[in-house]
């Protein structure tokens, strides 16, 4: 019997070799101003970011903002302070995850011009976001977080007292998305390798996720075959296409997934530890994953040892391994050796290399994200999430 449940429209996606060559057309659909937003320094090492930038200038009026950290509500208020006079025609964000979530921030509140203080979840002032948004358009130079096809902006303020929510609402969500894998050929490898474990990390909590519904099933396995068969090569061989469009994928279905069937208690414990340490999260993820995917599974086997997601996570094992046959203690057992592998490869850093310690653990622990946690396959104990933590020192 399949359950009742919701699946969020998606926008009109854009994927293959090429595609942005389609971008000046799409563009003058919504008029000749363009704000656009790109990262620090890689758009203009690019060749391809500048053959596009001279496709835009040619026809349209461009200004250019750049995000060079994790965007903050402070970045977002100062662009839209800054650009609203100008009254671009559509936002166009040409980067990674952090430039993608900024494009979306600004895109929402350049009609109105409204701090995005008023919206931010948990630390705003609570208002009702309903809109409008500037067009927005999207296009992934990585590929890891998948934002550019959810509705969520997340944005961080890194310090002691820090923290990392989501202005979200489906009016922020693209327009327009395109998937260019020739975009991601110069992401160097220490960055492909967070980004793709961040993607794999999306897939499997939104598989085994206490809200995962046979449509983003369907996605999440997809995905899942194109990390099996393209992270390692895409870390090791970054000119290789195949591997690069397979990641670029598999990020792209991450974000559906996450935002239609929810995450687990890597993305509970990454909102805390992006808040108040400069770990990038990418790399929160990449570290995580195998200790607590080993502790989710040894947790449902003491306590739920007939819940599905042994049984999801199982498959999994089977899919990554490519054993199809496997009986299911051997296939759990499997798919914790392919993560441990994987991390120890992809040299996934300590939490301790970011000054992560003991001491933090608390605090840590107090400021878990509840949505994430909320869909984790299992409820954690206290004395759980704190070994997984001094698991990754």
């Amino acid at each position: 019997m399949i359950h009742s449940f919701f699946m969020a429209s998606t926008p009109h996606i854009h994927f293959g070799i090429g595609q942005r060559r389609i971008l000046s057309e799409i563009v003058r659909q919504y008029g000749q101003k363009v704000l656009l937003i790109t990262g620090a320094a890689s758009f203009d090492r690019s060749v391809y970011c500048q053959d596009l930038l001279s496709a835009l200038q040619t026809n349209c009026d461009v200004r250019r903002i750049r995000v060079e950290t994790e965007p903050s509500p402070q970045l977002v208020d100062a662009a839209v302070a800054k650009l609203r006079s100008f009254a671009p025609d559509c936002v166009l964000a040409v980067g990674g995850g952090s430039t993608v979530d900024a494009g979306k921030a600004i895109a929402g509140l350049l009609p109105s011009g409204d701090s995005v203080m008023e919206y931010l979840e948990g630390v705003g002032r609570g208002r009702s976001y309903h809109g409008p948004s500037t067009p927005f358009i999207a296009v992934p130079t990585t590929a890891g977080t998948g934002g550019e096809t959810s509705k969520n902006a997340v944005l961080s303020v890194i310090a002691t007292d820090g923290f990392k929510k989501s202005f979200r609402h489906a009016e922020l969500v693209p327009k327009h998305i395109i998937l260019d894998p020739e975009l991601t050929i110069d992401c160097p490898a220490h960055i492909t390798a967070a980004c793709g474990m961040d993607a794999f990390t999306q897939l499997l909590e939104s598989f085994v996720s206490s809200k995962a519904n046979p449509m983003t099933d369907a996605l999440a396995l997809s995905g899942l075959r194109y990390i099996r068969d393209s992270l390692l090569i895409a870390v090791d061989q970054g000119e290789n296409i195949e591997a690069r469009s397979g990641m670029l994928y598999a990020s792209s279905i991450s974000g559906l997934t996450l935002a239609n069937a929810g995450l687990g208690s890597v993305h509970g414990l990454a909102s805390p530890l992006g808040a108040y340490f400069p770990i990038p999260h990418g790399v929160v993820c990449g570290t995580l994953l195998y200790e607590a995917t080993r502790l989710n599974i040894a947790a449902l086997q003491q306590r739920q040892p007939q819940h599905i997601a042994l049984h999801k996570y199982a498959e999994v094992g089977r899919l990554m391994t490519e054993q199809a046959q496997m009986s299911i203690s051997d296939a759990l057992q499997a798919l914790l050796d392919l993560l441990q592998q994987w991390s120890e490869r992809l040299k996934m850093p300590k939490l301790s290399n970011y000054g992560v310690s003991t001491a933090d653990i608390a605090k840590i622990i107090a400021n878990i994200s509840g949505g994430s946690m909320s869909t984790n396959p299992i409820v954690l104990t206290k004395q759980e999430l704190e070994r997984l933590i001094q698991s990754r020192f």
